[in-house]
């Protein structure tokens, strides 16, 4: 491995249907939205275990016990640990905070972003390692795929509007508030709306193939 003191965390849901990619619902229903989010998961895992960068640690919501997560933990080697309870920031900040005891840089993404690649987390590795204390992987609609640390900034998490398009932008000025120094990857889409859906059908051919 390349990076074998670091650690990728993948925040991740279990794919039960009216719990995963609820406004995708009205357009695919909720069975359909169940089997996308599992879908982006398992990639999200093979790129994640695929890029042979460092340990990758699953972290489960609601429950690791869950026989998704279980077959998880089988197919892709992976480590499974228990989300806390809370917003989107607070399970963040618990499992940034729990794996720094142990592993450092740690880099956290989740399964929302279908474009993430193995260079996206390859550059958010190297950069922690070359002196970078937070790397963002920026989403087109304002918040971020992607987050790596150095360090424990838990004030990046508190308070924070989440699934609005201010997130990003917040998150930089939190940082250049306290002169921690970060940087950016390359932008991407999140998978999260009915736009996205039509956008990604129509970027990775499915539009195509279901109109043949």
């Amino acid at each position: 491995m390349k990076y074998p003191d670091a650690r990728l965390l993948v925040l991740s849901k279990a794919p039960d249907p009216g719990l995963v990619k609820t406004r995708l619902i009205p357009v695919i229903g909720a069975a359909g939205a169940a089997e996308l989010y599992e879908d982006l998961l398992c990639s999200s895992l093979e790129t994640a275990v695929n890029s042979d960068l460092c340990p990758v640690h699953l972290w489960c919501s609601p429950t690791m016990e869950h026989p998704f997560f279980q077959q998880c933990r089988q197919r892709y080697d992976v480590e499974l640990h228990e989300q806390s309870q809370g917003d989107l920031g607070r399970r963040m900040s618990h499992a940034l905070e729990f794996s720094s005891r142990y592993s450092q840089p740690l880099v956290l993404i989740g399964a929302d972003c279908p474009a993430l690649s193995v260079e996206d987390l390859d550059e958010a590795f190297t950069l922690l390692g070359q002196g970078t204390e937070v790397v963002l992987g920026p989403a087109e609609d304002g918040g971020y795929y992607l987050i790596g640390m150095r360090g424990l900034y838990p004030f990046v998490f508190d308070d924070v509007p989440w699934s609005t398009s201010t997130v990003l932008e917040l998150t930089k000025n939190r940082l250049n508030n306290r002169r921690v120094q970060w940087q950016c990857l390359a932008p991407h889409r999140d998978l999260d709306t009915p736009d996205d859906y039509r956008a990604w059908l129509e970027s990775s051919g499915k539009m195509r193939a279901k109109q043949a």
